[in-house]
Protein backbone atom coordinates (compact mmCIF):
# COMPACT_ATOMS: atom_id res chain seq x y z
CA UNK A 1 0.00 0.00 0.00
CA UNK A 2 1.14 3.28 -0.84
CA UNK A 3 1.83 6.46 1.88
CA UNK A 4 -0.50 8.31 -0.20
CA UNK A 5 -3.54 5.37 0.27
CA UNK A 6 -3.15 5.59 3.98
CA UNK A 7 -3.50 8.43 4.60
CA UNK A 8 -6.69 8.91 2.40
CA UNK A 9 -7.92 5.27 4.17
CA UNK A 10 -6.74 7.66 7.49
CA UNK A 11 -8.97 10.58 5.97
CA UNK A 12 -11.93 8.80 5.05
CA UNK A 13 -12.05 7.10 8.69
CA UNK A 14 -11.89 10.58 10.45
CA UNK A 15 -13.61 12.72 7.34
CA UNK A 16 -17.24 12.86 9.33
CA UNK A 17 -15.52 13.48 12.96
CA UNK A 18 -13.92 16.11 11.06
CA UNK A 19 -16.43 17.88 9.92
CA UNK A 20 -18.53 18.38 13.19
CA UNK A 21 -15.16 19.30 14.45
CA UNK A 22 -15.12 22.69 11.66
CA UNK A 23 -18.85 23.19 12.29
CA UNK A 24 -18.76 25.23 15.27
CA UNK A 25 -15.28 26.79 14.74
CA UNK A 26 -17.10 28.09 11.02
CA UNK A 27 -21.05 28.37 11.98
CA UNK A 28 -21.82 26.58 9.19
CA UNK A 29 -21.92 22.83 8.18
CA UNK A 30 -20.95 23.64 4.46
CA UNK A 31 -17.96 25.67 5.54
CA UNK A 32 -16.70 23.12 7.18
CA UNK A 33 -16.99 20.41 4.17
CA UNK A 34 -15.21 22.95 1.89
CA UNK A 35 -12.35 23.15 4.68
CA UNK A 36 -12.43 19.26 5.47
CA UNK A 37 -11.96 19.14 1.72
CA UNK A 38 -9.21 21.74 1.70
CA UNK A 39 -7.80 19.71 4.03
CA UNK A 40 -7.38 16.45 2.53
CA UNK A 41 -5.00 18.14 -0.16
CA UNK A 42 -2.67 19.20 1.94
CA UNK A 43 -2.65 15.82 4.24
CA UNK A 44 -2.65 13.91 1.02
CA UNK A 45 0.27 15.32 -1.01
CA UNK A 46 0.88 14.53 -4.47
CA UNK A 47 4.51 13.85 -3.86
CA UNK A 48 5.32 10.56 -2.26
CA UNK A 49 8.79 11.65 -0.67
CA UNK A 50 6.57 13.48 1.98
CA UNK A 51 7.20 11.80 5.48
CA UNK A 52 4.07 10.75 7.16
CA UNK A 53 3.29 12.56 10.76
CA UNK A 54 4.09 10.85 13.70
CA UNK A 55 -0.03 10.56 14.52
CA UNK A 56 -1.78 11.36 11.45
CA UNK A 57 -4.93 12.25 12.76
CA UNK A 58 -3.77 14.82 15.29
CA UNK A 59 -1.92 16.32 12.19
CA UNK A 60 -5.52 16.25 10.14
CA UNK A 61 -7.20 17.47 13.00
CA UNK A 62 -4.77 20.77 13.06
CA UNK A 63 -4.63 20.98 9.48
CA UNK A 64 -8.62 21.61 9.92
CA UNK A 65 -8.42 23.97 12.80
CA UNK A 66 -5.94 26.11 11.16
CA UNK A 67 -7.65 25.83 7.77
CA UNK A 68 -10.88 27.18 9.89
CA UNK A 69 -9.28 29.79 11.36
CA UNK A 70 -7.17 31.34 8.22
CA UNK A 71 -11.13 31.70 7.06
CA UNK A 72 -12.42 33.46 9.73
CA UNK A 73 -9.18 35.42 9.51
CA UNK A 74 -10.26 36.43 5.66
CA UNK A 75 -14.07 36.81 6.36
CA UNK A 76 -13.34 39.25 9.18
CA UNK A 77 -11.17 41.39 7.44
CA UNK A 78 -13.54 41.26 3.56
CA UNK A 79 -16.34 41.94 5.90
CA UNK A 80 -14.86 45.05 7.38
CA UNK A 81 -16.80 48.14 6.19
CA UNK A 82 -14.21 50.21 3.76
CA UNK A 83 -15.73 53.71 5.43
CA UNK A 84 -14.25 52.47 8.62
CA UNK A 85 -10.80 53.35 7.57
CA UNK A 86 -11.59 56.68 5.59
CA UNK A 87 -10.76 59.55 7.84
CA UNK A 88 -13.32 62.03 8.74
CA UNK A 89 -11.91 64.61 6.51
CA UNK A 90 -11.99 62.30 3.53
CA UNK A 91 -15.87 61.06 3.37
CA UNK A 92 -17.77 63.60 1.36
CA UNK A 93 -20.13 65.72 3.59
CA UNK A 94 -23.76 66.43 2.43
CA UNK A 95 -24.22 69.44 0.03
CA UNK A 96 -26.67 71.81 1.55
CA UNK A 97 -29.15 72.83 -0.47
CA UNK A 98 -29.86 76.24 -2.37
CA UNK A 99 -32.65 77.07 0.56
CA UNK A 100 -30.12 76.27 3.08
CA UNK A 101 -27.68 77.94 1.72
CA UNK A 102 -29.85 81.26 1.21
CA UNK A 103 -30.80 81.02 4.97
CA UNK A 104 -27.09 81.10 6.31
CA UNK A 105 -26.40 83.94 3.75
CA UNK A 106 -29.10 85.85 4.90
CA UNK A 107 -28.08 85.15 8.98
CA UNK A 108 -24.57 86.04 8.43
CA UNK A 109 -25.98 89.38 6.82
CA UNK A 110 -27.95 89.55 10.10
CA UNK A 111 -25.58 89.21 12.27
CA UNK A 112 -23.09 91.09 10.09
CA UNK A 113 -25.30 94.06 10.67
CA UNK A 114 -26.17 93.83 14.55
CA UNK A 115 -21.74 93.48 15.02
CA UNK A 116 -21.37 96.61 12.97
CA UNK A 117 -24.15 98.54 15.50
CA UNK A 118 -21.72 97.35 18.27
CA UNK A 119 -19.16 99.15 20.06
CA UNK A 120 -15.59 99.01 17.91
CA UNK A 121 -13.89 97.47 20.83
CA UNK A 122 -17.17 94.74 21.53
CA UNK A 123 -16.81 93.85 18.23
CA UNK A 124 -13.42 93.42 17.46
CA UNK A 125 -13.44 91.59 20.81
CA UNK A 126 -16.60 89.01 19.08
CA UNK A 127 -14.42 88.80 16.26
CA UNK A 128 -11.08 88.51 17.33
CA UNK A 129 -12.87 85.50 19.42
CA UNK A 130 -15.15 84.01 17.44
CA UNK A 131 -13.72 84.29 13.89
CA UNK A 132 -9.84 84.46 14.46
CA UNK A 133 -10.12 81.60 17.65
CA UNK A 134 -7.52 84.12 19.85
CA UNK A 135 -7.86 83.21 23.25
CA UNK A 136 -9.29 85.93 26.13
CA UNK A 137 -5.33 86.85 27.49
CA UNK A 138 -4.75 87.86 23.80
CA UNK A 139 -7.91 89.90 22.99
CA UNK A 140 -7.39 91.73 26.13
CA UNK A 141 -4.01 92.65 25.32
CA UNK A 142 -4.47 93.52 22.25
CA UNK A 143 -7.37 95.87 23.32
CA UNK A 144 -5.85 96.99 26.59
CA UNK A 145 -8.57 95.60 29.04
CA UNK A 146 -9.04 93.15 31.68
CA UNK A 147 -9.18 89.31 30.91
CA UNK A 148 -13.12 89.66 32.96
CA UNK A 149 -14.30 92.95 31.13
CA UNK A 150 -13.35 91.13 27.67
CA UNK A 151 -14.83 88.15 28.60
CA UNK A 152 -18.08 90.12 29.27
CA UNK A 153 -18.26 92.25 26.22
CA UNK A 154 -18.07 89.26 24.35
CA UNK A 155 -20.87 87.18 26.67
CA UNK A 156 -23.07 90.74 26.26
CA UNK A 157 -22.74 90.91 22.56
CA UNK A 158 -23.11 87.28 22.44
CA UNK A 159 -26.15 87.18 23.91
CA UNK A 160 -27.57 89.87 22.15
CA UNK A 161 -26.67 88.56 18.45
CA UNK A 162 -28.55 85.43 19.41
CA UNK A 163 -31.91 87.39 20.99
CA UNK A 164 -31.69 89.75 17.73
CA UNK A 165 -31.58 86.79 15.59
CA UNK A 166 -34.22 84.70 17.78
CA UNK A 167 -31.89 81.92 18.60
CA UNK A 168 -32.25 82.83 22.14
CA UNK A 169 -33.15 79.89 24.11
CA UNK A 170 -34.27 81.45 27.35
Amino acid sequence: MKRSDSRSVIFLAHRAALIDYATPILGSRESAEDIVQEAFLKFVPPRPETEAPEQPAAYLYRIVRNLSLDLLRRRKLESRDPLDETSYWAVPRAEASPEQNALLRDDIRQIAAILAEMPTETRIAVEMHRFGGHKLQDIAAHLGLSVATVHRMIHTALVDIAKRTGRDQT
